[in-house]
């Protein structure tokens, strides 16, 4: 148990109104009730889940970071406002991680629609592909193949905005080579680096793609998502104690990824 007097930021959660839509942010997954995601079944986190109900969830938390929900957002802008103003309505320290899709040619405009809010701090455009596993995939192809795609993360550099990682082991040694090119842009992995193959070839997967991205000074990890991916927890305190070993207590952080 955690001192009173402990505060912690959690670095990694999501708020939604799919239900209320006051105001209307525009969810879509959300609202595709019982559709398989590749965590698994989200009906019971398809309702409204707002900042009143996730600081009462965390009655230790000093500030938080707020990450993107949902790529199909017709205005990605709006979500970010939303978080906004949530947070400033409950009293609430909060940045923001936006989605911005960085393959198309207007990224740099949604990058600056973003920027107009003072939370906004980065972008998340989840990468995350398996070509033989259609159900597991959040990316529609391999955006880090994707010539446009890199050009519109080069642009992050001067807005002075982070990226946050997410993406299967499979493909880190890819994101390493590409972010080794870029190394004023900061890199935060999601959710442990995503490992979903807890097999012995799979972890030993995994701890290779970490080593490759570890060794870029510039990119850090959140100890967050293990529920995506070990629903028991039975090798959560192995896989933490991995992460730390590789990336050291100064690159990793905690993120709850609530209501997820």
């Amino acid at each position: 148990m955690l001192a009173a007097d402990v505060k912690l930021v959690d670095a990694h959660h999501h708020i939604w109104n799919p239900v209320s839509a006051d105001p209307e942010v525009g969810y879509v997954w959300l609202r595709k009730i019982g559709a398989p995601k590749p965590f698994g079944d989200p009906t019971p986190i398809q309702r409204d889940y707002l900042m009143a109900e996730f600081k009462a969830e965390h009655p230790q938390l000093a500030a938080s970071v707020h990450v993107q929900v949902d790529g199909a957002i017709a205005d990605p802008a709006a979500e970010t406002w939303f978080v906004h103003d949530q947070a400033r309505a409950d009293g609430h320290d909060v940045a923001i991680v936006g989605f911005v899709d960085l393959s198309h040619d207007d990224c740099g405009d949604v990058m600056d629609r973003h920027s107009a809010c003072s939370s906004f701090r980065g972008v998340r455009h989840i990468l995350s592909r398996l070509d033989d596993q259609p159900d597991m995939s959040f990316a529609p192809e391999h955006f880090l193949e994707n010539p446009a795609w890199r050009q519109g993360f080069k642009k992050l550099k001067q807005r002075g905005l982070s990226f946050d990682l997410q993406c299967y082991p499979e493909q880190m040694h890819d994101a390493a080579l590409l972010f080794s090119q870029q190394d004023e842009i900061a890199v935060i992995v999601d959710h442990a680096g995503s490992p979903r193959d807890q097999s012995s070839e799979g972890l030993a997967r995994w701890r290779t793609g970490l080593r490759a991205l570890a060794a870029l000074p510039h990119i850090s990890i959140k100890l967050s998502g293990f529920g995506m991916f070990d629903s028991q927890r039975k090798l959560t305190t192995e896989l933490c104690q991995t992460i730390v070993d590789i990336f050291g207590v100064e690159r990793v952080m905690f993120g709850s990824n609530f209501p997820v």
